[in-house]
């Protein structure tokens, strides 16, 4: 991985240098059997948005603001992979799902177009309100 290429590739002008990217490793749950109990397959990825150096002023506040749910009170985005029983498969998968979610984070959005309601949909509407107060009034009391 590290070898290979400078860094994670998040989208054509964005690079992620591995050494900002922390990894550890951990024993996964669930079944497997012995050997779930003995190998660390589980890949436990670490980004932290407030110290990289990759990421510009703009490009840093846009992902604490669209990621802050998600991140450490450290600034700090923390992914779990444990999909598969190869810890490599599960390293790879981690890288995979940070870029998808900076990629995802980092895209403009688009600009709501303010639409008024159609003549029709305020006929029905309207008229589905006085069905609804006829219906109310019906169930008042009965004068004999």
């Amino acid at each position: 991985m590290g070898a290979r290429t400078a860094g994670l590739r998040v989208h054509s002008r964005l690079v992620i240098p591995w050494d900002e990217i922390g990894f550890e490793f951990a024993r996964s749950g669930g079944p497997g059997g012995q050997n779930v109990n003995k190998v660390e397959s589980k890949v436990v990825l670490r980004f932290s948005v407030r110290k990289s150096r990759a990421l510009g002023d703009r490009r840093r506040a846009m992902l604490e603001d669209r990621l802050g749910s998600r991140l450490t009170s450290r600034g700090e985005l923390v992914l779990h992979a444990s999909r598969y029983r190869e810890r490599e498969r599960n390293r790879q998968d981690a890288c995979d799902r940070l870029a998808r979610t900076l990629r995802e984070a980092l895209a403009p959005r688009k600009k709501r177009i303010a639409t008024r309601p159609t003549a029709a949909s305020r006929r029905r509407r309207l008229e589905e309100k006085k069905r609804r107060g006829e219906r109310k009034r019906e169930r008042g009391r009965i004068d004999e």
